[in-house]
């Protein structure tokens, strides 16, 4: 396979990461939701809230100290330089796209680290008391949905062989 410059997961990566830092700026700024509290109701089952996070997936790996604060940008920063490595030399454009998101969304999120010292999460889908998911932003749902895509791809997509190398075994058994 050729390999193929990832415009569009570079493309997409940006994307992400101004509609997640735009959407951001929206709930804290004009609406107000911006101190440990702050809540909005938009639908019976989704509210703004305003959460500072200050670890990763699912809370783990807490930075309660500017030591841990800037050990977890580092950390982070190199998973998106890999992501982006890998972004580079993935030749299959529906992978370039889904590690798009994924870089989009990380970025979106050490921005606010290092901007905040903490990452903003704002979305609160719950059913009654229930609530399916942590409290979440833009960039933890690209991330969460890029992942899910390199998944369902990985595991449930087989590649068709291309015409050379279908052609060189047929060749071979002749």
């Amino acid at each position: 396979m050729t390999r193929v410059t990832p415009r569009a997961g570079l493309a997409l990566a940006a994307i992400v990461l101004v509609i997640d830092q735009l959407v951001k700026w929206l709930v804290t700024g004009p609406l107000g939701i911006d101190f440990l509290g702050a809540s909005r109701t938009i639908l019976p089952i989704f509210d703004l809230r305003f959460v500072q996070n200050n670890g990763v997936s699912l809370g783990m790996l807490r930075a309660e100290t500017a030591t841990m604060r800037w050990l977890l940008v580092a950390f982070t920063g190199a998973i998106a330089v890999a992501v982006a490595v890998w972004m580079w030399r993935e030749p299959k454009r529906g992978d370039q796209l889904a590690l798009g998101l994924v870089l989009g969304g990380a970025i979106g999120n050490i921005l606010d680290r290092v901007r905040l010292g903490y990452v903003v999460d704002f979305a609160d889908l719950h059913f009654g008391e229930w609530r399916p998911f942590l409290v979440f932003n833009i960039a933890d749902a690209a991330i969460t949905i890029g992942v899910l895509i390199l998944l369902v791809r990985a595991l449930l997509i087989r590649d068709k062989p291309d015409e050379i190398s279908k052609n060189s075994s047929e060749n071979v058994h002749a």
